[in-house]
């Protein structure tokens, strides 16, 4: 189309020429003999089916009529004009050749706009044509059209599944298409009326535009309307701005911002901005509960920026401003239960064997709606120095120091109890392996540690500003051996040649020196909690199954299939093993013991498609399981996703920390994912549900334990055609029967928000998820 006027300039030295029939054009290869008439002065006339080629252009007419006095064309009877992998046909052309200007009449066309790429998702993507009609189509620029009392659509079918009507449309073609007064109907059936649409035609999947509007409803939110608007602001940055209208509560703005300036340097951050109406909600039993006015945020995002070789700038965010807000609005499991708002920045420098860390660091852990905890570091420097051969000795020594200004706050409605202090750690070590034996490995090391505090203890959580100091010396030596090997070939079962089991006893022992002033050490965080003359005895044995496949991608190497894994720690000072960092439900008040639970861990993976996990401890002291957990995961191809977890904190009668059944957690989650006929259709189901029983009061003044029910359920359902798709989401969370979710608990019954989601995809222009997460969390690509 571009070069249309080309082909008429040239006809138009045909008729200053006086060519005779049958002669080739000039600058044009004629596939088809026809006749040339001149009527007048300036008025030549082509008639004879006129076909003309220049290049990838191509030209063809019934009849041509050149007015060399006006640099005009007119082509009549099945106009066709070929240019590159786009085409258009009209009853009449009419145009300038001089200035390639003009106007086609009852015409139609078609685009290329890319070469299909893979299967779809179920937020949109870009179709490969694009098709256009008008009672006119005037070309009013180089690559820019008008199109009056026409439409289009890339549903390139028969019968188009879709299309958008309008008075005007202005094409600029591999950037937009606007439409005025626009009507988008489905299968012939009116949809909605937009003033005013914009639509993209560019090359790329990524073009800045409006996306399609999403829909919803929620027993707390009422009637929900999104939309968004996506700038493509280059190859490498890209922003979404959305907004959000609730009927029942209010309404909300935010958006999100993306770079990827170079491998290992890329950030994102969101925003979402919530002005909350006073809103009442009644649930299931017919009580009431009013949500009060109020306007919130959130901040989510993280980076990571290389400044200088060797040196790396991080950041992350996850704030919120109303933890209530947080609970009720969100859609994921993980953002609603979130009671832990960060934020924090790292700089790091690697140099000449020595890394340097600055860090600022800041965290506030909710208990309820208003009392917290903050923890944090603000700033925390910290320097340390690779091993290195000491003077020529088969010993190695290290260096470590950190120095932190370290925040603890404890925030109780408007009481503030503030046990901050400033501690500076220095550490070095030397370390002596013993390699020569290749089924035992020796490695031992003595290091000393000074610590400095800037304030002390005073009595339990309060501290008073007078200094301690922590001096001691550890030794350890870790064992590993002997280690058992056994290889063996296998029968041709097509998956694997080649067996080997290995059997892996340690043994660790570690011994320091008296501390002093451990009554006196604040006990902010783990490295603190270190009891002086103590013995340290850890043992346990690690089990490993290799495997040499035959087939697939570890073809040839070997793959760890199945590891077992059991530990435990003695220490001469049962207050040690209350601290132990190794042992999860360690820090929790238990009874003090000499022992540490016996850690237990497997690991099961016997194909890139299985994968399976369980840890659990057992508490020898009560002769019971403190935790048990267990995850896996199963796929069948590319079309089927699961998984499944589960976790238990048990009651275990006498032991501090596990015998009250209301403070225990107990939770089973699973999700599935399938997706058929290359993403063409798509469904995914997730739940959480809680087993555990929680005290709940009751309008009379007593309590009962009840169970925790199902935490949420959600299933997203998607269809995407050629051209146009669409997906639905219907989620139920259950607020009020644990202690998960207190912002709508009830007396007298739990409160349930059922919420409805709904959007379609037309190609070249995807759907998104809303501020909060809506039809799967997914942003628009």
């Amino acid at each position: 189309m571009t070069r249309l006027l080309t082909v008429a300039t040239c006809i138009g030295l045909l008729a200053s020429a006086r060519l005779a029939a049958g002669q080739q054009l000039p600058g044009f290869q004629t596939s088809k003999q026809f006749k040339i008439e001149r009527i007048g002065k300036d008025y030549v006339k082509l008639t004879g089916s006129v076909e003309a080629e220049d290049r990838d252009l191509k030209l063809f007419a019934d009849t041509v009529e050149i007015y060399s006095d006006k640099d005009r064309a007119v082509a009549t009877g099945n106009v066709v004009v070929v240019e590159g992998t786009s085409q258009i046909a009209a009853d009449r052309a009419d145009f300038n050749y001089k200035t390639r200007l003009g106007t086609f009449y009852h015409a139609t066309g078609t685009a290329q706009l890319q070469q299909k790429k893979g299967p779809g998702s179920m937020f949109g993507t870009q179709e490969p044509d694009i098709y256009f009609y008008g009672d006119e189509i005037e070309k009013v620029g180089l690559k820019k059209y008008r199109i009056t009392r026409g439409g289009f659509t890339t549903c390139l079918q028969p019968t188009p599944r879709w299309e958008v009507t309008s008075s005007t449309v202005i094409i600029s073609l591999e950037h937009y298409a606007v439409l005025r007064n626009s009507l988008l109907r489905v299968k012939s059936v009116p949809v909605f009326y937009l003033p005013i649409f914009y639509y993209p035609v560019k090359k790329d999947d990524r073009a800045t535009g409006f996306l399609l509007p999403t829909y919803g409803t929620s027993t707390v939110q009422g009637f929900r309307f999104s939309d968004a608007f996506f700038w493509a602001i280059n190859r490498s940055q890209d922003a979404v701005f959305e907004y959000d209208w609730f009927k029942n509560s209010g309404q909300g703005f935010g958006g999100e911002y993306r770079y990827i300036e170079a491998p290992g340097s890329q950030g994102n951050a969101r925003f979402a901005f919530l002005d909350q109406r006073e809103t009442t909600v009644t649930n299931s039993a017919g009580d009431s509960t009013t949500l009060p006015a109020t306007r919130s945020y959130e901040i989510h995002g993280s980076m990571v920026q290389s400044i200088a070789p060797g040196i790396i700038a991080r950041g992350r965010a996850d704030y919120f401003s109303s933890i209530q807000a947080q609970q009720i609005y969100n859609t994921n499991i993980y953002d609603s239960s979130r009671r832990q708002r960060v934020y924090s920045g790292n700089v790091s420098a690697a140099r000449s064997g020595w890394v340097i860390n600055g860090t600022w660091d800041r965290s506030e852990y909710f208990f309820g709606q208003t009392n917290s905890s903050v923890t944090g570091g603000e700033p925390r420097i910290s320097a340390s120095r690779s091993e290195r051969p000491l003077f020529g000795t088969p010993f190695y020594f290290s260096f470590g120091t950190e120095f932190v200004s370290l925040v603890r706050q404890n925030l109780t409605g408007d009481s503030v109890s503030d046990n901050g202090l400033t501690r500076l750690d220095v550490m070095p070590t030397v370390r002596i392996p013993f390699t020569k034996l290749p089924f035992l490995t020796v490695n031992s090391w003595v290091s000393w540690r000074d610590t400095y505090y800037s304030r002390s203890w005073e009595g339990a959580w309060n501290t008073i500003d007078v200094p301690v100091s922590r001096r001691y010396w550890e030794f350890n030596s870790q064992v590993t051996g002997p280690v058992f090997n056994r290889v063996w070939n296998t029968p041709d079962n097509g998956y694997s040649e080649k067996w080997k089991h290995t059997i892996q006893p340690y043994f660790n022992v570690q011994y320091r020196t008296a501390v002093d002033t451990f009554d006196q050490i604040p006990q902010l965080e783990g490295t603190d909690a270190v009891v002086g003359n103590v013995t340290g005895l850890s043992y346990g044995i690690n089990n490993r199954l290799y495997a040499k496949p035959k087939q697939g991608p570890a073809a040839g190497s070997s793959r760890e299939i199945v590891s077992v894994a059991i530990g435990q720690s003695y220490y001469t000072d049962a207050r040690q093993a209350a601290y132990d960092r190794q042992v999860a439900s360690s820090f929790n008040g238990v009874p003090l013991w000499h022992y540490t639970p016996i850690v237990l861990t497997a690991r099961v993976s016997p194909t890139d498609q299985v994968n399976a996990t369980m840890r659990a401890e057992y508490d020898t002291q009560f002769g019971a399981f403190r935790t048990i957990s267990a995850n896996g995961t199963y796929a069948v191809g590319n079309w089927l996703q699961t998984s499944a977890g589960w976790s238990q904190q048990r009651y275990v009668p006498g032991l501090r920390g596990f015998n009250d059944p209301t403070r225990l957690t107990h939770y089973l989650n699973g999700a599935a994912v399938a997706r058929l006929l290359d993403n063409r259709y798509g469904v995914t189901y997730t739940f959480n549900y809680d087993l555990a029983k929680h005290e709940v009061a009751l309008e009379d003044g007593t309590s009962e334990l009840r169970r925790g029910g199902f935490l949420q359920q959600r299933l997203v359902g998607y269809y995407n055609a050629q051209c146009c798709g669409f997906a639905v989401e219907y989620q139920v969370y259950n607020y009020g029967q644990s202690g998960v979710f207190a912002s709508l608990a009830s007396p007298t019954g739990k409160f349930q928000d059922r919420r409805f989601n709904f959007s379609f995809t037309l190609a070249g222009i995807g759907t998104f998820s809303n501020l909060f997460g809506a039809l799967g969390g997914g942003q628009p690509r």
